[in-house]
């Protein structure tokens, strides 16, 4: 538990993973969920692609992975 804590702290990725559910979260329903994290998490990486030439695969992952948690809890409601 402690190295995840860890990697999620490591470069924000936190931020990621919660910024992916909260987009997913207010699309409404669960695939515009998917969706709408999948751009969004695309939209950033391609601008961090623009400023620093980096492309973190990472961060997208974990971006689109909170759009995936807020599509299953979609999927319940």
């Amino acid at each position: 538990m402690k190295k995840i804590i860890e990697f999620l702290k490591k470069s924000n990725h936190y931020k990621h993973l919660i910024g992916g559910f909260m987009v997913g979260l207010l699309a409404c329903s669960p695939w515009a969920a998917l969706y709408s994290a999948t751009v969004a998490a695309t939209c950033l990486e391609f601008k961090n692609k623009m400023y620093s030439n980096f492309y973190d695969w990472i961060d997208w992952s974990l971006s689109v992975g909170g759009g995936v948690f807020a599509a299953m809890i979609w999927l319940f409601l």
